[in-house]
């Protein structure tokens, strides 16, 4: 991507060009030493982090330490000379488009954390052939600020209200918070067909498993799975589909696609787990993406106690779709 991201040369880029050392903060306090690292050498592939680890090249205080050491305020860590070849490293320029529409899509910020707007088709994080997420883009929009993580995930193809923490100490909190189900989460879907206004919650186990061709699957196993929980409400009633809030009381991957598709209901635009006439249809339509969106978080701020609901807008494409079914609804 000329001009849009920094990437190694022909004769690979030395990232770290002499041993250093850096002294953990209190913003490091408790995260763990393979993903400081992961921070602190941007763009370094997570293997090459683990090898300096296993060779010993890492130390804290001196010391050699296991990847899920967790750092202390005044840890001393030495970091490697790290030289990555060609092709392997990208970093998101601060001017790329992408990045720069991230100031738009800011919904709350204060000291503690931001909540942004996550577009559709951008993962959370890289990795896995990814070459950047939402996480790499936005600190290369806010270089000032030293601690910037995420929360919490969304899905590549699923947009909506993410929260950032900006503090080590905010972000132990919101983990605490999710742990104990305090934060809130609504989504709206859109699936084929006519929900059963007596559906008001699933609960059904999910367990993941991995296909020959390396997909990853999540399907519901009542023996095997761990405990999910997805409550629904009707929005809206349209042409031969329903506009569904879905609010999943635990965190499970592709809990809401999976419990949708179980219930004969499956996500609009779903690839995976989707219904393709269903898809076909709202591709003619123009829609294009899948239709799962994270319209409202509901948390408590760290640093005030202050609940705090934020809401990000549905995009307008998926405002579109409800449009043209609500159009053809009347129309019949």
């Amino acid at each position: 991507m000329p001009g849009n991201a920094k990437t190694a040369g022909e004769e690979g880029v030395i990232l770290n060009q002499a041993v250093t050392f850096k002294t953990a903060t209190d913003n490091d306090e408790g995260q763990r030493l393979d993903n400081y690292l992961a921070r602190t050498l941007k763009g370094v592939p997570r293997s090459l982090l683990y090898r300096i680890l296993r060779r010993g090249e890492v130390r804290v205080n001196k010391g050699r330490v296991d990847p899920s050491y967790k750092l202390k305020a005044g840890d001393v860590i030495r970091i490697p000379p790290v030289k990555v070849s060609a092709g392997k490293v990208t970093v998101p320029s601060s001017n790329l488009h992408l990045v720069q529409d991230l100031k738009n899509r800011i919904l709350f910020e204060n000291d503690a954390l931001i909540v942004i707007d996550k577009p559709a088709g951008l993962a959370a994080h890289g990795g896995s052939g990814i070459e950047f997420g939402l996480i790499e883009a936005l600190r290369a929009l806010r270089p000032e600020l030293p601690f910037l993580e995420l929360a919490h995930r969304l899905d590549r193809e699923t947009s909506g209200a993410i929260i950032i923490a900006k503090r080590r100490s905010a972000l132990r909190n919101l983990h605490e918070q999710f742990r104990g189900r305090v934060v809130k989460k609504r989504y709206l879907t859109l699936v084929p067909g006519s929900w059963n206004r007596k559906q008001k919650l699933i609960e059904a186990p999910l367990v993941r498993n991995e296909l020959k061709s390396g997909e990853r699957m999540v399907m519901v196993n009542f023996k095997e799975g761990a405990p999910a929980a997805t409550g629904f409400d009707i929005v809206e009633t349209l042409d031969d589909a329903t506009l569904l809030a879905a609010m999943p009381h635990t965190g499970r991957t592709h809990q809401i696609r999976v419990h949708c598709a179980w219930a004969q209901h499956p996500v609009g635009g779903d690839e995976k787990y989707g219904d393709k006439a269903f898809n076909a249809r709202l591709r003619s339509l123009g829609l294009k993406r899948m239709f799962l969106h994270a319209f409202r978080i509901t948390f408590v701020d760290p640093e005030s106690g202050e609940l705090l609901k934020i809401e990000a807008p549905l995009p307008p494409e998926l405002e579109a779709a409800v449009a043209a079914l609500r159009l053809k609804g009347n129309e019949a």
